[in-house]
């Protein structure tokens, strides 16, 4: 088994040290992540500067670029091969319901998905790192699970995982779920810099507005696992039909 590993932390950061250590006797595992914390980058590539590769001493390569231009160089030329798996993380806070639109470490994944890699991006709750390493052994015993059911390696999929972190024996069971929702973003905060110009700072992630049982948020918060497939298509399949009315309303109009 062939793995591909990145993050949107950077790295040096501890969740992604953490997964090497624990699948890197599982597996043939090559890094290849962003040289600094590039979190909220979402599926972003750098197209109007050139990005270069370095090798770290532990042997891991970083890139000055997002998550996203990470797994494409090394999907596209860097590695040589194709990965049977892409795992992104293990990032450090959660990646939950309207989180996976905006998370580089889901961004990650979702490149290899796209390239036709199955995919696994890793979360914890808390942006604290504790309990990492049963993280890591949780990300690990899922990994090994799927590739006993032939699923790594086989047709593309995406999933998004999150653990509380809590040790290995508390941890709950893994649960699948469906995405939950947040309440808008708290109210951007302004400065001002040393020449009197005004800063904006984004401000923190809104509270959980659908938390309800079946969703992440829930299945976390009673320290479970969550499990999540995703998929790309935005396609509103549920109201085409009440838009195709007013599509040949708007035809008919101009």
């Amino acid at each position: 088994m062939k793995i591909l590993i990145s993050n949107d932390d950077g790295f040096r950061a501890p969740g992604i040290m953490a997964l090497y250590e624990a699948l890197k006797d599982v597996a043939e595992v090559e890094v290849v992540a962003p040289e600094h914390n590039n979190s909220a980058k979402s599926n972003a590539l750098t197209l109007h500067t050139p990005l270069y590769v370095t090798r770290a001493p532990n042997g891991f390569r970083y890139v000055n670029g997002t998550p996203a231009d990470c797994v494409h160089i090394a999907l596209t030329g860097l590695l040589g091969y194709r990965p049977d798996l892409v795992v992104s993380g293990i990032n450090n806070g959660a990646n939950m319901g309207d989180d996976t639109i905006y998370s580089g470490t889901v961004g990650a994944a979702m490149e290899g998905y796209l390239f036709g890699v199955p995919a696994i991006a890793f979360s914890q709750v808390e942006r604290d790192w504790r309990h990492v390493d049963a993280a890591a052994a949780k990300a690990r015993e899922l990994v090994l699970q799927m590739s006993a059911q032939g699923l790594v390696g086989s047709a593309a999929w995406l999933l998004n995982v999150n653990m509380p972190n809590l040790p290995l024996d508390q941890m709950g069971h893994l649960k699948l779920c469906r995405l939950g929702r947040r309440h808008a973003a708290e109210a951007v905060i302004t400065q001002r810099n040393p020449r009197g110009e005004t800063m904006y700072w984004i401000g923190a992630a809104g509270a959980a507005k659908d938390d309800a049982e079946g969703t992440d948020f829930h299945a976390t918060a009673q320290g479970h696992i969550s499990m999540t497939p995703l998929k790309v298509d935005l396609t509103d399949h549920e109201h085409l039909s009440y838009w195709a009315q007013t599509a040949a309303k708007l035809t008919t109009a101009v």
